[in-house]
């Protein structure tokens, strides 16, 4: 609904759409179509290259029985991912000149967009034994043991997957790239001293840096932090400096589980979804990259369903808005042209025309607070300010120096749902003094119990020193060491 306003209201008055194609994702109409209508639109995304998708809803069980479907819907996103080769999920924050929502700089992430869990195989299964086989392409070669275990609860859930590599060094030019345009410090994220097979992403990361990147990296001062090489992280310490490195100023790349969880911790240090984008990068087989871009956060059912009962509701459009303009921007890079010059000129002004809304206080509630504006009220006050600057080339009324900072309360949020007694309960047991206020001896000992301390750099060397040993440990624990053979699987 809010997209529509904005389509009718901003777009269409300026930018000539009979040329795009639309495909309705809804559950009913994939349900209806026998999902031709998702199958049609990853065919025309690999043929346009450049894509807005709205949020979408993967039913449950109980959903798919609520709305009367006819079998369950698989993840429209997965289908898009495997059908334009999907190499990686850029999830960035957002930022609006002169407020603060959370992150001061730019957080940009690369998240994996294929493997690990999220195609696994799985089977429930009791006592016995598990020769997991690697059967090469050409069939007359000799097959590879991968694993072999025994299993010996009553109960097991044996899962199966795969990381495919190929892709990463496509993925590793994309992240550095980026890093080194928005000047921001490059990080790559695995949990490789347990998990030993994620050596293999690193490594082609470090190995693409070294190659193409590094020199340039040194010349701009961004490995100052990192002893002037490419630091890796471990997943565990990614989570914590998350938390602590609030200033921004860099960037993560990481598997396709890791990114999904730490982006989303991204997201709650940077106000919420909505203001942060999530772009997958997919290519062709002519090599010509095709990009899709969304919001991350879904499909806000709560407001829909307040709209349908005829209430007023307060909806934030910023992360499709950006994706929006993010889709539009890409296709006038792939067709150039005076068209593509008035697209540029249009998605500027058009972010220009947001920005200042949220600056003058003609926000949504979750940034102006109860005096914001309705849905509805927010796109016409943009529509007019959007429309007037493509006419002049200048803003509805002189534009002010920026003012301080704007540090927008979050309990505007909709999903404020904050305990304040348990909160004040907290800071009373902290407040050891009981003078009001927490000192920064205090504060340490806060840190410390909730487990946000930041650790020396020799803390963390040791802590990865420990992770590693007893990863090995582990690694051997089940395992079988030898069989007679595939076609004998007999225990030595």
């Amino acid at each position: 609904y809010t997209m529509q306003l904005i389509l009718e209201r901003w777009v269409k008055p300026v930018i000539e759409t009979s040329q795009w194609e639309f495909y309705d994702l809804s559950c009913k109409a994939r349900d209806q179509s026998g999902d031709k209508v998702l199958r049609d639109a990853v065919e025309a995304g690999n043929r346009i290259g450049a894509i807005f998708k709205e949020p979408t809803v993967t039913p449950s069980k109980e959903q798919s029985k609520s709305m009367g479907l006819m079998k369950p819907l698989g993840s429209p996103n997965g289908a898009m991912r495997k059908g334009w080769n999907g190499i990686t999920i850029s999830r960035d924050t957002i930022h609006i000149p002169g407020i603060e929502l959370g992150f001061k700089a730019p957080v940009l992430f690369e998240r994996h967009a294929v493997g690990g869990e999220y195609g696994a195989g799985w089977q429930r299964v009791s006592k016995g034994r598990v020769l997991t086989t690697f059967f090469p392409e050409n069939m007359e070669d000799t097959p590879v043991i991968v694993d072999a275990r025994e299993l010996k609860d009553d109960t097991s859930c044996v899962v199966v997957y795969d990381n495919p590599l190929d892709n990463v060094e496509d993925l590793a030019h994309i992240f550095f790239k980026r890093c080194l345009k928005e000047k921001v410090v490059p990080y790559v994220v695995t949990k490789k001293t347990v998990f030993k097979w994620q050596e293999g992403f690193w490594q082609i990361l470090h190995d693409v840096f070294e190659k193409d990147y590094k020199d340039q990296y040194l010349a701009a001062g961004l490995l100052k932090k990192t002893g002037g090489e490419l630091q890796h992280l471990i997943s565990d310490a990614a989570t914590m400096q998350i938390i602590r490195w609030t200033d921004g100023g860099f960037g993560m790349a990481c598997h396709n589980y890791d990114g999904d969880m730490l982006t989303d911790e991204v997201a709650q240090v940077h106000r919420s979804p909505g203001f942060i984008t999530s772009n997958l990068t997919g290519k062709r087989d002519d090599g010509m990259f095709i990009r899709e871009f969304e919001a991350s956060h879904g499909t806000v059912a709560d407001l829909w369903h307040a709209h349908l009962r005829g209430q007023e509701t307060s909806m934030n459009p910023l992360g499709m808005v950006v994706a929006l303009l993010g889709a539009m921007e890409h296709a006038a890079t792939l067709a150039p042209g005076p068209d593509a010059e008035k697209t540029v000129k249009f998605t500027q002004a058009c972010k220009e025309a947001v920005y200042q809304a949220f600056r003058d206080g003609r926000g949504t509630r979750d940034m102006a607070g109860p005096s914001g504006l309705t849905t509805e009220q927010f796109v016409d006050t943009v529509a007019e300010d959007l429309h007037l600057r493509l006419a002049t080339g200048k803003a509805p009324t002189p534009r002010p120096a920026l003012p301080e900072v704007v540090h927008p309360s979050r309990k505007f949020r909709r999903n404020f749902k904050v305990d304040e007694l348990k909160m004040q309960a907290m800071f009373d047991r902290f407040d050891v003094d009981k003078n009001g206020q927490i000192g920064f001896g205090e504060f340490v000992e806060m840190a410390v119990e909730l487990g946000i301390a930041p650790l020396s750099d020799e803390a963390v060397i040791e802590q990865e020193k420990k992770q590693e040993a007893n990863a090995d440990l582990e690694a051997t624990r089940g395992r079988i060491k030898r069989w007679a053979s595939i076609s004998e699987p007999k225990l030595y």
